[in-house]
């Protein structure tokens, strides 16, 4: 899955949204809290300028991971976190699942993480699951 589209998936999990103004501008819009990006962008570059860097800032990963639930579902058999916590225990190089994995991910793996856990990752030929 290329970068920029690992971006756009985690910024609409996590509920922003591309919007034309009335001058014919695009802006991204985050629907919860219908804060805007304030630079005028093209339809094109609304989604490469507009959203966090998810990839590459751990507090915008940090956010992102507030989407995730916490709670036990028992029709999920396990929380989205349980879920995250593993994934993110199989991005690191040695994907041995193990504790330290987790703590020392970088907002790359952790967005690998977030995609897998809400089933929006997507293979490609390059890469290894």
């Amino acid at each position: 899955m290329s970068p920029e589209k690992q971006r756009i998936a985690i910024a609409k999990a996590c509920g922003w949204t591309a919007k034309r103004d009335s001058n014919g501008w695009w802006r991204a819009v985050h629907k919860l809290t219908g804060n805007a990006m304030a630079a005028r962008l093209s339809e094109r570059s609304v989604w490469s300028v507009g959203i966090p860097d998810y990839l590459n800032d751990l507090n915008a990963m940090h956010e992102a991971e507030q989407v995730l639930t916490p709670k036990y579902e028992p029709a999920k058999g396990e929380s989205q976190w349980g879920e995250y916590l593993g994934w993110l225990g199989f991005c690191g190089e040695n994907k041995t699942r193990e504790v330290y994995e987790c703590v020392t991910a970088t907002a790359a793996q952790r967005a690998q993480a977030f995609l897998r856990t809400l089933g929006l990752w997507q293979e490609t030929p390059t890469q290894p699951q």
